[in-house]
């Protein structure tokens, strides 16, 4: 496992990460989580008292008032954060979605750049979009309604143009384009340099 990473990475590092907005959320959370459980413990305690008389002196009425004023508050403050991190969650999921909208784009903008720069044909394009998405040769050549020698053929050449020895390579040239621009993952020796890129996708095409 990569150290950083999983179970072994150090819990106090990853809530030192969290977002502001994050943490101020939680901490609110349980803010009026906390103060929510001790009104209903007094208030169970006020009745258990008085149903099992264990208590001689009961509640004043002046400190009873205060305690369900403070419950009201606690319910409409618990009804105001239901509906803060419900507008929170829709907004982050609109953003999310947004975000996933611009990767998307910029893919398939990669995409064509690097078919321009192997010099494709329109066919190859084609047969290398269903490469990356990963249709068979046999469904390849049912899409497009030709042989499966055809798109063995026109495979061959997107390899060879694309200096590639296979799908897994393909695939990793774009990925590795996508990831440039991420933090390095923790490495176990802080003095170990970060691999450039080039000889990342010297490596993988090694190990393809």
């Amino acid at each position: 496992m990569s150290p950083g990473f999983g179970p072994s990475a150090d819990p106090n590092l990853a809530a030192a990460r969290l977002p502001a907005r994050v943490r101020l959320r939680w901490i609110w959370t349980l803010a009026l989580f906390l103060f929510q459980l001790v009104c209903a413990a007094v208030f169970l305690v006020d009745m258990l008292s008085s149903l099992f008389d264990f208590r001689s002196t009961p509640i004043s009425w002046s400190v009873r008032e205060m305690l369900e004023l403070g419950a009201a508050c606690g319910l409409l403050g618990g009804l105001g954060l239901a509906a803060w991190l419900l507008a929170d969650a829709v907004r982050s999921r609109h953003l999310a979605e947004a975000r996933l909208r611009r990767v998307a784009g910029d893919f398939g903008a990669l995409l064509q750049e690097r078919f321009t720069e192997w010099g494709l044909t329109a066919a190859e394009r084609d047969v290398a979009l269903f490469v990356i998405k990963g249709f068979t040769t046999g469904e390849i050549a049912g899409l497009r309604k030709t042989s499966e020698g055809t798109v063995k053929a026109q495979t061959a050449a997107i390899y060879r143009k694309a200096d590639v020895m296979g799908r897994a390579q393909l695939l990793s040239v774009f990925i590795e384009e996508l990831l440039i621009g991420l933090p390095e993952p923790e490495r176990r020796n802080p003095a170990e340099p970060a691999i450039p890129f080039a000889d990342r996708v010297a490596r993988l095409r090694e190990r393809g």
